[in-house]
């Protein structure tokens, strides 16, 4: 077939597919009205985890699964929009990488609010300003986000999803690298990229700003600047990305929470994060531990924080495999509770891909 025929049939096949669209979006509308009713949750990560692992399954190629995700997870946030004016707390500037997080999960359709601090994200959904929050907890290489633990202990929110980000930092500029005469970048991206900076930046003058988010808009405004920053804000400064994954260590990842009022069913691949406290007395934190053991589950995170409120006593954040409503977790949670002044469950949420 000769290229005008091919696109002939492209835009055919585009035809039908908008209008598959605009049915599929007519009752996903259908569907919010129904939640609405029952004062359900807008959104569901088991539905939106299940719709995925389908859609993956039924592909035959040439699209890869990832793409397959990417497509579907826009579909989905056009329709959530849709249903609902959802807005989505982050820790701010926007292009920072708890937005793109955030965008890689509830999509480019939704509202979003930059907030400043990880307590003001907590604060905005609790106080209704925004339906759910994302906030860092743990980095493969820094460890746990203590922050966001401490707000966890107090918060009335729940987990109801989890969202892993590989940290990968990005040559960005407005025009061709032989151009290139200073480079924005936050302090430690600009130590995280050290090697790499000496070995193809040499003679760029290195400027340190507050944040990467800074460095981009810094870079978009002269032709001869340049940033170290997220993919993320290539697209919202309008610059090139020049070069990606120039950091010196790769694998860096950081998990992130979703908070929102409440958390949903299980979908048999499910993570459960719970929060306790032991008595004083010797053998407790064993005799907590030891009910994990009973009910064969398997404990993926410890960590403890001091207690606030009593010097020398602690709490402890502990994630196992499993939904609360499966008997082994609620059974090891009341094994557990006889040993402690406190168990709670924080959430019981879709496990994700830490790879």
């Amino acid at each position: 077939m000769d290229l005008q025929s091919l696109r002939t049939k492209i835009d055919g096949i585009d035809e039908q597919l908008v209008k598959l669209l605009n049915e599929r979006t007519r009752i996903a509308l259908d569907i919010g009205n129904v939640k609405r009713q029952k004062a359900g949750e807008v959104y569901v990560p088991a539905r939106e985890k299940e719709v995925l692992q389908r859609v993956a399954a039924m592909s035959a190629g040439p699209l890869k699964a990832e793409s397959l995700a990417a497509i579907y997870r826009e579909i989905m946030s056009a329709a959530l929009a849709l249903e609902k004016s959802v807005k989505v707390g982050y820790l701010g500037p926007p292009s920072t990488f708890s937005h793109q997080a955030a965008r890689g999960r509830f999509g480019g359709s939704v509202e979003y609010l930059s907030c400043e601090t990880i307590s003001d994200v907590f604060d905005a959904v609790e106080k209704k300003m925004a339906d759910y929050g994302v906030v860092p907890v743990e980095n493969s290489t820094e460890g746990a986000v203590t922050f966001t633990l401490d707000r966890l202990v107090d918060t009335p929110l729940k987990i109801c999803a989890e969202i892993y980000l590989p940290i990968t930092q990005c040559l960005l500029a407005p025009g061709p690298r032989d151009r290139i005469k200073k480079l924005y970048s936050h302090p430690q991206v600009l130590g995280q990229c050290r090697q790499w900076l000496q070995r193809e930046m040499s003679g760029v003058d290195l400027i340190p700003v507050a944040s990467t988010a800074r460095a981009a808009e810094l870079a978009a405004k002269e032709e001869n600047a340049a940033a170290l920053a997220s993919h993320l804000a290539s697209e919202i400064y309008s610059l090139q990305i020049l070069e990606s994954d120039v950091q010196d260590m790769s694998g860096n990842t950081t998990r992130f929470l979703v908070m929102g009022n409440s958390f949903g069913k299980p979908t048999g691949e499910d993570k459960t994060s719970m929060l306790f406290a032991v008595q004083h007395k010797a053998g407790a934190l064993y005799g907590a531990l030891e009910a994990f053991k009973k009910f064969s589950l398997n404990m993926t995170k410890i960590e403890s924080r001091p207690s606030r409120g009593k010097a020398w006593e602690y709490y402890f954040f502990v994630d196992v495999e499993g939904h609360i409503q499966d008997a082994a977790v609620a059974g090891a949670l009341a094994e557990m509770s006889g040993h402690c002044v406190l168990a709670t469950v924080l959430g019981s949420y879709p496990r994700g891909k830490a790879g």
